[in-house]
């Protein structure tokens, strides 16, 4: 009984002072044997974010990769150190399966990949080890619109002269997802084109110096690359290389003469279907040079990271430095990315069949 005594005055004891507690609150006083609750430091705090990027170090996924990263850090509680990580190979295709696979989803690891790595998974590729629509899209410094170059030396002047040509050109390519690759195909299945494609090369800058070497006269890549490094900017200057079709809806303003790729669909008549197909393969333009953390990172960590890549991509500073560096700036946010994503993955059988011929699936 004793005991029962005293469990019983020491719980009543117990709701007298929390009841005291709560009305002290309420008036506005802290008691002063309250501990103090000490302020939880940022998570990015001390640490250092990895960007592995799918292609050597001086390419322009590369250069915009460190870009936006670097900026980024400045604009995440913490301040973290930012490195990159160059894994070139198979048009970023093992950087991609990296970074799904091996890094630790926890914040501290982004990829920067090629834009449509999306065909391999549509078309089934055994070596896709990778779901895209689960990478966690953080953002995409530019719309990546696309040229394609030829040495101003041959004989193909024009679309026209591919059309009619007896012995097509040589493109160089590093692999079936590489604007190198696709894009002299797609250009095959709406224009009635014919190109032979060397691919495997490491990077664009080796297509680049086998265009100067004489192994390949063309290549198709971005416009933001062809306008912000070398050899192009030489190239342009000493008219070396011309270029033939452009894919934006509208001409870029430093290529008023230079056709679109839909103005030439009108005018060889393109079928519908063809369109279509060009529709899908087009998109990865607007993916465009993408971030990506590994899939399941938290979700708090995603948001951080994408609220510092919106206010990066706004900063005066990294402005400054792109324009110096003759990068160009098109930003499409994490949301939308995720968004796209869904939509090409769920891209009609017909429009997949098609894409399995014009990757020679």
């Amino acid at each position: 009984m004793l005991v029962h005594f005293k469990s019983s005055r020491a719980k009543n004891m117990m709701r007298v002072t929390l009841k005291a507690f709560l009305f002290l609150s309420l008036c506005g006083f802290v008691p002063f044997f309250v501990p103090p609750v000490e302020a939880q430091a940022p998570f990015y705090e001390g640490k250092t974010i990895t960007v592995v990027v799918g292609t050597k170090a001086g390419d322009a996924y590369d250069l915009y990769a460190r870009l936006i990263t670097g900026h980024m850090a400045r604009h995440i509680p913490g301040n973290p150190n930012t490195i990159a990580q160059n894994m070139p190979g198979a048009a970023s295709l093992i950087t991609a399966n990296h970074v799904y696979n091996v890094a630790k989803p926890d914040g501290l690891t982004l990829g920067a990949i090629y834009p449509a790595l999306y065909f391999q998974q549509l078309t089934k590729r055994p070596e896709v080890k990778f779901d895209w629509t689960k990478f966690g899209w953080i953002g995409s410094t530019v719309t990546s619109n696309h040229v394609l170059y030829m040495r101003a030396d041959t004989p193909y002047k024009s679309m026209d002269d591919v059309r009619n040509a007896s012995t097509p050109p040589k493109c160089g390519a590093t692999g079936v997802t590489s604007t190198g690759y696709y894009m002299p195909k797609l250009l095959e299945e709406t224009l009635g084109t014919k190109f032979e494609i060397v691919s495997g090369y490491v990077a664009g800058q080796d297509i680049d110096l086998a265009v100067e070497r004489g192994e390949v006269q063309c290549r198709a890549f971005t416009i933001s690359a062809y306008f912000a490094r070398e050899p192009f900017i030489s190239w342009r200057k000493r008219g070396f290389v011309r270029v033939l079709v452009q894919t934006g809806s509208r001409r870029d303003e430093r290529l008023k003469d230079v056709p679109t790729i839909y103005e030439l669909m009108e005018k060889y008549k393109t079928p519908e279907d063809a369109k279509r197909l060009a529709k899908v393969i087009l998109a990865a333009g607007d993916f465009g040079r993408p971030i990506v953390t590994p899939p399941g990172a938290p979700a708090d960590r995603v948001k951080i990271l994408r609220d510092a890549f919106d206010k990066a991509i706004k900063d005066p500073a990294l402005l400054e430095e792109a324009k110096k560096r003759k990068l160009d700036i098109d930003p499409t946010h994490g949301q939308e990315l995720e968004s796209l994503s869904k939509e090409v993955i769920a891209s009609p059988p017909a429009v997949v069949e098609r894409m399995k011929k014009l990757l020679g699936e």
